[in-house]
């Protein structure tokens, strides 16, 4: 496991990227970031819309954007930020979104899931065992 400086830059990023969100619609701002094995870290927020299906969740639009800047693996490293109670983890679809571009480098990242004052760690594979992925397809 990374050390907790690591941890801290990683879950700064992902509280910045919040800063960001466009949650006009449930409030709770959302914040991503994925560390790459480059040293490459990018960001994600949550963006909500009127027809609530079509919203995109933090850690969605962080992997379509590190895709979308040529990042195929290496993924090493996450944290999700809300202001929230308890620690907030990756819903079901970001995991799997997550899962995807980490089996395209065979890793398991750590992911740190932070709110303003905890955070704890877990691997991606302990959010989602038994995932669905390329190997599943043949």
């Amino acid at each position: 496991m990374s050390d907790d400086s690591d941890r801290d830059e990683l879950v700064v990023a992902a509280r910045r990227a919040a800063d960001n969100a466009y949650a006009h619609y449930s409030g709770l701002r959302v914040g991503a970031a994925l560390a790459f094995a480059d040293g490459t870290v990018v960001t994600g927020t949550n963006v909500e819309n009127a027809s609530y299906g079509l919203s995109l969740c933090a850690e969605t639009a962080a992997v379509a954007k590190a895709m979308d800047d040529g990042h195929r693996g290496g993924l090493e490293r996450v944290a999700v930020f809300a202001d929230t109670a308890e620690p907030v983890t990756p819903c079901g679809r970001c995991r799997q979104v997550l899962h995807e571009l980490a089996a395209l480098g065979g890793t398991d990242p750590l992911v740190w899931c932070a709110n303003g004052s905890d955070a704890f760690a877990i691997r991606l594979s302990e959010l989602l065992p038994h995932a669905f992925g390329p190997q599943t397809l043949g």
